[in-house]
């Protein structure tokens, strides 16, 4: 060996420990990049989960006032028939106007009657109308009734409209006219800004200006006396946002600061968010319509495409012959699973709509029309399901005698189904959150009633969120997200139990 060879031999060494190294390298900084990648996934899935959390929970409350209401007889049931039918056309929006009304005696001018009055629902008398027809008993009596309040009041006892502090005043402080407008006095130290509110007497002024502890404010709520030694005990009523951009004012505001002090407004679970159909009112609407029509029309779809895809699939993939029709079919199976979901809402509506004249917005038409799109998809995975059963399994039972048919229906059938289910899991989990095709065949239309059958009028629950989306009201957000919540805890269900399948049944061959 010469002295060439043998200095060339440590080189090389040197030089594969040196590309072992790089490599090393190279694999840590890949390995790094996906870590990044499912890092920055997993912030923005939270961010996203978080988000529709934050505006969707306060869907699933709503406020209500407990009001003491006198279930008067001449106003329900004039004749004493404790028949529910006549019952239920009596009035009850009277009494719970009276008693709330009773609520704000200070209240006397029309227009502030009508204001007061605008805090209520105008469903507000559904669940007083509901309690008495269950228990007409109550007729003559004094009960205590739950009235749901409006949208916007809703928000705002929420804090979804702005913040309030409220500050125990310091000293006294003494109110006197001043033209059109208050002049405030305070013997403390001023502590009183622009904007905000002072709650002295039973009255309420909103402060305009400042000026060495004399206050310029204009009258919000009148007050009982301007008479210093009536004057008692007074606070700091201050919010956030102002006025002009909130849609409660500052009287309708401290009127139900007025409702919290007295501990008549209160929160609980808004269970006609799951009982209700849609409504204009926000605080009325909820998805039992839609959600009862995104359940019709599943069962139309499962009924129609399970038999017919894995019927296809079995054909395809055990019976058809192999030649250039099958490939055909194949290919075009394999496109229509990629063809947008749109085109298939096309298709139903120039056939079963206009072709067939069956009933438009109709979960018939949408179980159809949701067949089609997911037919493609049940084919493509039974057939692989049907393709990871091992061969010698048909080939055992065709060997003990049994036909070819009997191979299929009796052994390799049965041990395909579990994964035959997960891909039909997965495809009506795909419909369920499909609107595209839904929205060309009329299943937009703003429906209030619940539909009772396959041919009535119906929506969808992706349909219900994309038109509460559109809506200007500030609690339709709230609606939206919280059906977002509820379309996804479907969508989770779905997925876990085509896991929870794949897992029970699976077999390693």
């Amino acid at each position: 060996m010469t002295d060439t060879a043998i200095s060339a031999a440590p080189r090389r060494v040197s030089d594969n420990a040196a590309l072992v190294a790089k490599r090393y390298r190279s694999e840590r900084r890949f390995k790094l990049y996906g870590i990044a990648a499912i890092a920055v996934t997993a912030v923005f899935l939270v961010l996203l989960f978080a988000d529709i959390l934050v505006k969707g929970l306060p869907a699933f409350f709503e406020h209500r006032m407990m009001l003491p209401v006198s279930v008067s007889q001449e106003a329900i049931d004039p004749q004493n028939s404790k028949d529910p039918k006549i019952i239920r056309t009596g009035d009850f929006d009277g009494p719970i106007r009276e008693s709330f009304r009773a609520m704000f005696p200070d209240v006397t001018s029309r227009g502030d009657r009508k204001k007061l009055l605008g805090l209520l629902s105008s469903g507000a008398a559904d669940d007083f109308r509901a309690m008495v027809v269950n228990n007409p008993s109550l007729i003559g009596t004094d009960a205590k009734v739950p009235v749901l309040l409006s949208d916007d009041a809703d928000q705002y006892l929420k804090g979804r409209q702005t913040g309030v502090a409220k500050i125990a005043g310091q000293g006294t402080i003494t109110a006197s006219a001043d033209g059109e407008k208050f002049k405030l006095v305070t013997d403390k130290t001023p502590v009183l800004t622009a904007g905000d509110i002072v709650r002295l007497n039973g009255g309420a002024f909103r402060v305009v200006s400042a000026d060495n502890g004399a206050y310029l404010a204009e009258q919000v709520t009148a007050p009982k006396s301007l008479d210093p030694a009536n004057a008692g005990a007074w606070d700091i009523v201050r919010f956030t946002v102002t006025e002009h951009n909130r849609r409660i004012d500052d009287q309708e505001a401290l009127w139900l600061e007025q409702l919290k002090e007295k501990g008549v407004a209160e929160n609980g679970i808004a269970w006609r968010f799951f009982s209700s159909g849609d409504s204009r009112e926000p605080e009325l609407a909820g998805i039992r319509g839609a959600l009862t029509g995104s359940i019709l029309t599943l069962l139309v779809t499962l009924f129609l495409c399970l038999p017919i895809g894995v019927a296809a699939a079995i054909y395809l993939e055990e019976f058809a012959p192999k030649n250039r029709l099958t490939q055909l079919i194949e290919v075009n199976i394999n496109n229509l699973a990629a063809v947008p979901s749109i085109v298939f809402g096309l298709l139903g509506l120039a056939m079963f709509l206009n072709f067939f004249g069956l009933p438009r917005s109709a979960p018939l038409v949408g179980g159809l029309v949701l067949a089609l799109l997911v037919l493609p998809t049940i084919i493509i995975a039974s057939r692989a399901a049907l393709r990871a059963v091992p061969p010698s399994i048909k080939e055992a039972a065709l060997g003990v005698g049994a036909s070819h048919q009997q191979a299929i229906f009796h052994h390799v059938l049965p041990l395909a189904m579990p994964g035959i289910m997960t891909g039909t899991i997965i495809g009506m989990a795909h419909a369920l959150g499909e609107t595209a095709p839904l929205l060309m065949i009329g299943m937009v239309a703003f429906i209030v009633d619940i539909p009772g059958g396959f041919t009535d009028a119906a929506t969808a629950l992706p349909i219900q969120i994309y038109l509460w989306s559109d809506l200007p009201e500030i609690a339709f957000q709230s609606k939206t997200a919280g059906a977002i919540i509820v379309l996804l805890v479907f969508l989770f269900v779905m997925n876990a139990a085509a896991i929870l399948l794949r897992k029970r049944f699976e077999r390693r061959w």
